[in-house]
């Protein structure tokens, strides 16, 4: 805010000294004793499969030296080329691209044939938030099980021959290249098996599913189900909801189901003139202002003037079992309406489950959802419905370090009619009206929100906000404007017995890392701007714009990127621990190719594989320039590096050589 110069500074000094006096511990060695790994000084640093040649960067001797920090691997360098590079005595293998066989009877990818008829079958577009169940169900395997994809979003441009560009897309696209689209939008289940060290796709597995924005008819349970607000010609029951897309990040529960977050639902709707019941609505979540996709004008659910519930009919978050491919994913509205990134479950030490999310758009907010009942390990069926009755609750951080959640229910405080709220389903289409007026902190685009397994303590990654004007900032949001994001610390208070108590109404906060370059030097008037890590790290152990975040079996936090060619790095995950002396001491690990963003990080249960999503790789060269980037030019041809081949999202995943626990 205005007139907060000087407490910036004060909060700065406060990090700075407390960043020094941790530093002076890393002499003691007590975390990296306590996890101790063997050091990894030969091997392969570049992407291992046979569609991809060799990288000949060599590593510097500089990141084998002794270090604080827990974390044993010889870090990436900073770069961009059209390579993926992981440490030596690694290697990395694509499992799946975009267009290979899902379903049984599915073709293979063929670029000059791209249909609704072969996508529904097929792996989609921009594979983002990524789970790993093991098999069979309730075991705790790392060598066999489902992995559960979300596919967020789609390029045109880069999916066809005969689409010029974005502009192309949106304006003139056929129905034919629609409808592929809509296919290559949502979720996909894989069966996937170790076998000699490397992961690969069990072909017409049982579970192999594709959720899709064209085919797969979903449920709305919950408060909001069957709400007015939610009728359409279509489903005069407001209750039968056709597909899903822009799916981002997203969770698993404790009884083994996964939770698909949609996002950025508003850019597929067309329109500006609403009714007034929809008016605020509407505006307040940008529909028919940030279109990118041109369903609309095939498809007349997509105008928002003439079906204007529509749109309140995404932006949930969606429940279904991947154990069973006949189940029907399910819109939970309890807990609430956004732009979703993330639903990460956790156990309140009452046996409720708790539910972290982030609103993934500058100034909005972070929420919490308590279930109403505790969960029942003994009777799975108890379970199924758990996610319908609880509290859905807002995130205030106050400068004194206190976070308290703010519930969003209706008829307290000012959500009443006279606010335009009538009932608890208005609070939950409306949470980010509903999340104002109660006074919530506006952030810089919270992402993921993660607990950490081990520690109890949670993680939020902000990614950016360059809409801050100078001097609207505060403690949470420490930079205005803020170009590289940061991630913030929130503690659950501590009980007795040790646990971290995720239900309680007050939380302290700090602020974990501010990224960006550390070794720039900004005069005087930009120093509230800095970066700030632990001292002690490299050229190339810092970031920029932390998207997705994962933990190892020992709680150190793996963070994937969203934002590198504003620097001219590629993006990757970084990992660093989280306590100890080398806190915020984060290292390079990953490092995709240009163009490609990194998301969904998930290790299986024993912390051997990490699986990542190569998101659109190729369309931007390292200064995130993307004009005449198309499908006949990427900037890179990841993964197969053939000229007649677009570039694929991928999954890829990443193993010791000797099949160690990274780190």
């Amino acid at each position: 805010m205005n007139g907060m110069a000087d407490e910036s500074a004060d909060f700065q000094d406060v990090l700075d000294a407390r960043l020094g006096r941790r530093a002076a511990l890393r002499g003691l060695g007590a975390l990296a004793a306590g996890f101790a790994l063997s050091r990894e000084t030969e091997g392969s640093e570049h992407l291992s499969d046979p569609r991809a040649p060799a990288s000949t960067d060599a590593p510097s001797a500089a990141r084998v030296e002794e270090s604080c920090s827990s974390l044993r691997f010889t870090e990436v360098p900073q770069g961009a080329d059209d390579r993926v590079h992981v440490p030596p005595g690694h290697a990395a293998h694509v499992l799946i691209a975009w267009g290979d066989p899902v379903v049984a009877g599915a073709p293979t990818f063929d670029a000059r044939s791209v249909t609704r008829a072969r996508q529904e079958l097929q792996f989609g577009t921009e594979n983002d938030f990524l789970a790993f169940l093991p098999l069979p169900r309730g075991s705790s395997s790392s060598t066999h099980g489902l992995l559960c994809a979300n596919h967020e979003g789609s390029r045109l441009h880069m999916m066809f021959a005969d689409v010029p560009n974005a502009a192309f897309a949106l304006a003139e696209a056929d129905r034919g290249h629609v409808e592929a689209e809509m296919a290559a939008q949502g979720h996909s289940v894989l069966e996937i098996e170790l076998a000699e060290n490397r992961w690969r796709v069990v072909p017409g597995s049982r579970y192999a599913r594709r959720i899709t924005a064209s085919s797969t008819w979903m449920r709305a349970t919950g408060p909001a189900a069957g709400h007015p607000r939610l009728v359409t010609r279509e489903d005069p029951t407001g209750t039968r909801i056709l597909g899903t897309f822009n799916c981002c990040a997203g969770g698993v529960t404790p009884w083994g189901t996964v939770l698909v977050c949609e996002e950025n639902f508003n850019k597929y709707f067309a329109g500006s003139a609403f009714p007034e019941s929809e008016r605020r609505n509407h505006e307040r979540c940008a529909i028919g202002a940030e279109m990118e996709y041109g369903w609309h004008r095939h498809f007349p659910r997509f105008r928002a003037e003439e079906e204007p519930h529509e749109p309140n009919r995404y932006g949930w978050v969606i429940e279904y079992d991947p154990y069973d491919p006949t189940s029907e994913p399910k819109k939970r509205t309890a807990l609430g309406r956004f732009k979703h990134e993330g639903a990460t479950t956790v156990l309140a030490p009452d046996g409720r489950v708790v539910v972290y999310m982030g609103d993934d758009d500058e100034h909005e907010f972070v929420y919490r959802f308590v279930t109403e009942r505790p969960w029942n390990a003994a009777d799975p069926a108890a379970n199924r419905d758990l996610l319908d009755a609880g509290t859905l609750s807002v995130a205030r951080f106050e400068p004194d370090g206190r976070l308290l959640w703010l519930p969003l229910v209706h008829g307290a405080g000012p959500l009443t009619g006279a606010n335009g709220f009538a009932s608890q389903a208005d609070v939950l289409i409306e949470a980010r009206s509903a999340a104002s007026l109660l006074g919530a902190t506006r952030m810089d685009r919270p992402e993921d929100v993660e607990a950490n397994p081990v520690s109890g303590r949670v993680y939020v990654m902000l990614t950016n906000n360059t809409k801050r004007k100078a001097g609207d900032f505060d403690g949470p949001n420490p930079r205005a404007p803020n170009r590289h994001g940061h991630v913030l610390e929130l503690m659950p208070p501590a009980l007795r017995s040790g646990e971290r108590d995720h239900g309680a109404s007050e939380f302290g906060w700090e602020l974990f890392l501010r990224a960006g370059d550390p070794f720039e030097r900004p005069d005087v008037t930009e120093i509230a701007q800095r970066a700030i890590y632990h001292p002690d790290v490299t050229r190339d152990g810092w970031f920029t714009c932390p998207d997705n975040t994962t933990f190892d079996p020992l709680g150190r936090m793996w963070i994937a990127t969203d934002g590198g060619a504003r620097k001219g790095i590629a993006d990757g995950v970084w990992a660093t621990d989280t306590l100890g002396p080398g806190r915020a001491l984060t290292r390079r690990f990953f490092r995709a190719p240009v163009g490609a963003e990194v998301c969904g990080p998930c290790f299986t249960p024993d912390g051997t594989t990490l699986f990542v999503a190569v998101q659109h790789p190729g369309e931007s060269d390292a200064r995130g320039r993307s004009d005449g980037v198309a499908f006949a030019n990427p900037t890179a041809r990841f993964p197969d590096y053939e000229d007649d081949h677009p570039a694929r999202s991928a999954v890829v995943a990443i193993r010791r050589a000797d099949g160690g626990p990274l780190g």
